[in-house]
């Protein structure tokens, strides 16, 4: 299973990427930044653009598990 090793908006937040900013600036929809919350899936192009505001790989803030 694969799933969120970190609190990706706590990082982004961190990064000085606030959840309101990251909605009006429309750099994220609220549909992502709410499956964020949730620790849902988000697309390809959304884990990109999380991965250029936050300088890093997506294996910084997704990990895989195996389902026993």
């Amino acid at each position: 299973m694969i799933h969120y090793s970190i609190d990706v908006l706590a990082a982004l937040k961190e990064a000085g990427y606030s959840q309101s900013f990251l909605k009006k600036e429309k750099i994220l929809s609220g549909s992502t930044v709410s499956q964020l919350r949730k620790q849902q899936p988000i697309s390809w192009s959304n884990m990109e653009i999380i991965c250029d505001l936050l300088r890093c790989q997506p294996s910084d803030f997704l990990e895989w598990t195996p389902d026993d």
